[in-house]
């Protein structure tokens, strides 16, 4: 009678495809924060809550903000016709404005990435978009920084 032949041994190493588990057979690890805490926060979040901080702020003196859109872009479009000015490494954007047209409300711009560049840490961020936040709406309603913002330049 034939038998037929044992299987071969199985060949030493980790087996392909995703592992399941991790090395202590615990399971797989869920995130490290809660959605609630600030930690599991995107950084573009993040800055967008600071950009809404800062226009809540002057709301509260300039009630026309309300009829502004605030928006947060992660870098500033280089237009090739040099509509724009033209800007160099030496002098990139952190915002702008966009004047309201054709049933469309005005629009300051917060250049997220170019911020992030120039600040350390979460205060100084803070302090900077302020600061951007004011001169745009200053730059939109014809006004100095000064006059948006009393406290503008106080550091």
């Amino acid at each position: 009678m034939d038998t037929p032949a044992p299987p071969p041994p199985a060949a030493p190493g980790p087996r392909p495809g995703p592992r399941r588990r991790d090395r202590h057979g615990r399971g797989m690890r869920g995130p490290v924060a809660p959605p609630q805490v600030p930690l599991s926060a995107s950084r573009a979040e993040v800055f967008a809550d600071l950009v809404q901080d800062s226009v809540e702020r002057l709301e509260r003196r300039w009630t026309q903000l309300a009829e502004i859109d605030f928006l947060v872009v992660e870098v500033p479009r280089l237009d090739p016709s040099g509509a724009d000015g033209g800007w160099s490494d030496d002098s990139v954007p952190l915002g702008g404005i966009v004047p309201a047209r054709e049933g469309r409300p005005a629009r300051v711009v917060v250049y997220r990435r170019p911020v992030e560049i120039r600040t350390k840490g979460r205060d100084e961020r803070a302090a900077l978009v302020h600061e951007v936040v004011v001169e745009q709406v200053a730059e939109l309603l014809g006004l100095t920084p000064e006059t948006v913002d009393p406290r503008y330049g106080e550091d």
